[in-house]
């Protein structure tokens, strides 16, 4: 129900007006429960983040004793990785807990606050005089809703994991990797901290691959919201008219509205699916070189005698932590575009709520029933 006298308010201010909406959910009487629950999913992170530590160092002396054919030392290896396997699937439960409790209490905070505002005064009633996009505000609050809050505590637990391995592992890489010997005809350059530079670099080169390929994919996964929407309503407002409970529209032909709709649902579709695969190419390519160039870019130095094969497999692991961690945006780029798609779509019907009782709105035609 976009009016074409209507401008599309741009996304920085659609951002803004589903935060001042959602960020109600840490204000308030019951907003302890809330802050409780962040404090408890932050120390989770931060005792996952121990326990990779301490599975990192665990893999350097395993591997060293393998290296020792030491099999006294592998037995003890092998009973100190029972407790930090026990440790590591414990908090990985318990962190499904308490972000999915998060989740699924903001959501009920914000649908039933959505339903508020929408219900009250018959504002659902006198919305449809009001220029704007709120096309299915019923799905809006029902899917987009869903969508803004599960995946922000999603992402802003990812970042912050993501922060702490790259600064913790980073130290790893500094002290186990150290510098790089390179002969030059009799003269020997040493690169500091060569693992931290390259895992620098490779990540920033896949970070600026994946702008390129998908800097579009917000929009594209809003009109794909959008069209999907408009099919839903199409379909629900034909069932109506056959069931007499809304006026027919006798000017348009029922079956080329609906194909009309559906062609464009596939179409937008087809964009979005080339999208997704030129990022999968970049991001599945880096899953499965990044072990690898960690591997390669430790093997001159064990070579040459200066790292053992557990510190190459401990280097090894830590820069594959360090890559994941600074490749977040770059692996969550898809998840930042629906996200984002979804809570403008969310603010777009909020901010036609706001226009309903605004006393100097200038009342509109309201639109056609099937357009």
């Amino acid at each position: 129900m976009l009016n074409q006298n209507h401008s599309v308010p741009d996304e920085k201010r659609l951002l803004a007006r589903f935060w001042q909406s959602a960020s109600g959910f840490w204000r308030g009487r019951g907003a302890w429960r809330a802050w409780l629950l962040v404090a408890v999913l932050i120390a989770t992170v931060i005792l996952q983040l121990l326990t990779q530590y301490a599975l990192n160092y665990w893999n350097r002396d395993f591997f060293n004793a393998i290296g020792r054919r030491d099999a006294a030392g592998l037995w003890t290896q092998a009973l100190r990785f029972v407790p930090l396997a026990t440790a590591s699937l414990a908090l990985t439960v318990f962190s499904v807990w308490g972000r999915m409790t998060m989740q699924r209490t903001w959501r009920a905070w914000l649908s039933s606050h959505l339903y508020d505002y929408w219900l009250k005064d018959d504002r659902y009633v006198r919305l449809r005089f009001v220029a704007g996009d709120y096309d299915s505000p019923e799905f809006r609050i029902a899917e987009d809703a869903r969508i803004a809050t599960d995946l922000p505590v999603d992402l802003a637990l990812g970042l912050l994991q993501s922060l702490l391995n790259a600064v913790t592992f980073i130290g790893i890489l500094w002290s186990v990797g150290d510098g790089l010997p390179i002969d030059l005809g009799g003269f020997v350059l040493t690169i500091p901290g060569y693992l931290v530079i390259a895992v620098i670099v490779y990540s920033a080169l896949l970070s600026a691959g994946i702008f390129l390929i998908a800097h579009h994919l917000t929009r594209v996964m809003e009109e794909n919201k959008r069209t999907e929407a408009e099919l839903r309503s199409i379909g629900t407002h034909l069932r109506e008219s056959g069931e007499g409970t809304a006026m027919p529209d006798g000017k348009k032909d029922p079956r080329h509205v609906i194909g009309a709709a559906l062609k464009g649902v596939i179409t937008i579709w087809r964009i979005y699916m080339w999208q997704l695969m030129r990022m999968t190419v970049v991001t599945y390519s880096s899953l499965l070189v990044t072990p690898v160039i960690g591997l390669l870019l430790c093997t001159p130095k064990y070579l040459l005698g200066m790292m053992s094969l557990g510190e190459v497999v401990q280097a090894a692991a830590a820069f594959v932590v360090v890559q994941t961690a600074f490749n977040w945006f770059t692996d969550n780029f898809a998840k930042l575009a629906e996200w984002a798609s979804s809570a403008n779509r969310v603010a777009s019907l909020l901010l036609a709520l706001d226009e309903v009782d605004r006393p100097d709105r200038t009342p509109t035609t309201p639109p056609p029933a099937i357009s």
